[in-house]
């Protein structure tokens, strides 16, 4: 017979396994399921791209030589076409002041809400996250400039990932393609 408080070499071993055991089931419990995540990401951007199907919402138009676009979920007519090239964001505000685009001015800089309008649901992509069928070419794997300066840090402005949507704000000097728009500005909705 054993003194009290000593346990048996077999008991011992089940005492270790069942904690084994429950430490792996809640571990399991607690981290997230890499298919049930890629699931409802797929879920979330299917139900996203039916809701706004780029053969119902982008119309290319030939009043503008079929250079520009306009989007019938905001109304804003944008190039088809963005400029491929980065420049500072003043360089940006100039590019898009003087444009003539299918023949027409009267181009800006989008806000943060109407470039984000052009990205679906913020998933981590490898390309830019614009409806499939969309009409737009040129479009580069990176960030654009929006027209809206950073107010408490005036050296910074904003700018939209393509990717997932995110208004980020960067050092004014840093370099991002243009993407030009028409149309009344909407106020900015972040």
């Amino acid at each position: 017979m054993r003194p009290p408080g000593w346990a048996s070499p077999r008991g011992i071993v089940v005492t270790i396994v069942a904690i084994g055991a429950f430490s792996l089931l809640a571990y399991t419990q607690m981290t997230p399921q890499t298919q049930g995540r890629e699931e409802v990401i797929a879920t979330i951007i299917k139900n996203w791209q039916q809701a706004h199907p780029a053969s119902e919402r982008f119309v290319i138009l030939p009043d503008f030589n079929n250079h520009a676009v306009l989007d019938k979920d905001t109304s804003l007519i944008w190039e088809l076409s963005p400029t491929p090239t980065a420049v500072t964001w003043n360089e940006a505000r100039s590019t898009c002041v003087t444009r003539t685009t299918g023949g027409q001015k009267g181009w800006r800089l989008p806000a943060p809400a109407e470039m984000r309008s052009l990205v679906g649901p913020a998933v981590d992509s490898p390309i830019p996250n614009i409806p499939p069928g969309h009409p737009f070419v040129n479009i580069q794997p990176t960030a654009y400039w929006t027209v809206v300066p950073e107010a408490n840090q005036p050296s910074y402005a904003r700018y939209v990932d393509a990717f997932l949507g995110n208004v980020l704000s960067f050092i004014k000097i840093y370099t991002y393609p243009v993407w030009c728009v028409r149309g009344p500005i909407k106020p900015d909705e972040e």
